[in-house]
C-alpha cells in the first residue's frame, strides 16, 4: 500500500469546486481506459458505490467504490467525502477535501490509499508516482472541465 497527497488551487467556488470532483462519470473522461458507472440511484450520499473500469478487453480491472463519508461544502465550511475501495484487484481509500483557499479560490485535498494486490512492496515507489501524476492530471482536468 502506498499513499499520496494531491494538492491544488481553483480559481472556483467551493460548490462548483465539489461538483466538479464528485460527479463519478467524469472521472471516466479523464483517466485514461476508464469509464465509471454510478451503481445506485442519485444524489450521491453515503452508501453510493459506482465502478471504475480500466483497460481494454481483458487486459482490464474493476475498481468499485464506496461512499463512507458525504459532507458537501456549506458556505464557506469545508466538504469531504471519504471513498472506500472495495475491489479484488485494488485496495485502499481515497479522500476528496475542498476548503476555502487563498484570494477566494478554492484549495482541493486529494489523499489516496492505495493498493495493488499480488504487486510486490518493491513496486511501491513506481506506484506511488504514478498514481501521483495519474490522480494530479486527472484532479486538474476534473476542476478545468464545466
Amino acid at each position: 500500500m502506498v499513499t499520496f497527497l494531491v494538492e491544488r488551487t481553483a480559481a472556483l467556488p467551493l460548490a462548483e469546486a465539489w461538483r466538479r470532483l464528485t460527479e463519478w462519470p467524469r472521472h471516466g473522461a479523464v483517466v485514461p481506459l476508464t469509464r465509471v458507472t454510478v451503481l445506485t440511484p442519485p444524489p450521491t450520499a453515503v452508501g453510493t458505490v459506482f465502478v471504475a473500469r480500466t483497460g481494454v478487453g481483458p487486459l482490464s480491472f474493476a475498481d468499485p467504490m464506496e461512499v463512507t463519508v458525504w459532507r458537501p461544502p456549506r458556505g464557506d465550511d469545508p466538504g469531504l467525502c471519504r471513498l472506500e475501495k472495495r475491489g479484488r484487484t485494488v485496495t485502499g481509500w481515497a479522500e476528496l477535501e475542498v476548503r476555502p483557499g487563498p484570494g477566494g479560490r478554492t484549495r482541493v485535498l486529494w489523499r489516496e490509499e492505495i493498493g495493488v494486490r499480488f504487486l510486490p512492496s518493491l513496486f511501491d515507489a513506481v506506484l506511488r508516482g504514478t498514481a501521483h501524476r495519474v490522480f494530479g492530471r486527472a484532479a486538474n482536468r476534473l476542476l478545468t472541465m464545466a
